[in-house]
């Protein structure tokens, strides 16, 4: 069972009641059996903290269901790099809040890279029709982008990181802490929803 799948079976985090803790006594023990790779202290940490995480994160993106994506990689992220976490040095609230300010930042980065990702294919297109060269191409390119927008969110970053960022699915799973199969995963339902849009739209036109 993957650290991702433990977290998505669990309550949502902006869900949580105050009074739901889990029934191990303190921090100290999770922290400890988060670092031996129990799946049960992942599970623990995620109920005790996982509020914190997703406030953390809402409040820096503003967009609730970006900060549920954001919760979710802390945590996986925090599983595979459960070795490194040393309590000497701070307590595990401390190293997930760590944690979550980078994923914010990489979320943040994200969503700069696709608005100038954007603007630059909007310029192309201005510019593409504005010249009249290879006018199938400016189609082309709007079909493309028209179709993406209509994505979920996770297939259409999935393959804009592919696409337009010309990243490998292990990278974007590096750059996302989705584990890789979930990546391939969102890819090929990601291509598959365009290219049935795509069908439908020519056998209309």
């Amino acid at each position: 069972m993957t650290a991702r799948r433990i977290t998505s079976d669990l309550v949502d985090p902006s869900e949580q009641h105050p009074d739901h803790t889990p029934l191990e006594d303190g921090d100290d023990w999770i922290a400890r059996g988060l670092v031996r790779g129990d799946e049960h202290c992942l599970a623990a940490a995620y109920r005790r903290w996982g509020h914190l995480v997703h406030t953390l994160a809402a409040r820096a993106l503003g967009d609730p269901r970006e900060a549920e994506d954001v919760t979710q990689q802390v945590f996986v992220a925090a599983w595979r790099g459960r070795a490194g976490f040393r309590p000497e040095r701070g307590t595990l609230p401390a190293w997930l809040t760590g944690i979550t300010r980078r994923k914010i930042a990489d979320a943040l980065t994200a969503r700069t890279r696709r608005t100038e990702l954007a603007a630059t294919l909007g310029a192309a297109l201005e510019h593409e029709a504005r010249t009249d060269e290879q006018p199938e191409r400016v189609l082309d390119r709007m079909v493309v982008t028209e179709e993406l927008a209509r994505l979920p969110r996770v297939q259409r970053d999935v393959l804009e990181l592919a696409y337009f960022a010309d990243l490998t699915q292990t990278q974007i799973a590096d750059r996302t802490g989705m584990p890789l199969g979930t990546v391939k995963s969102h890819a090929r339902r990601g291509l598959q929803r365009m290219r049935h849009s795509l069908e439908l739209a020519a056998v209309g036109g």
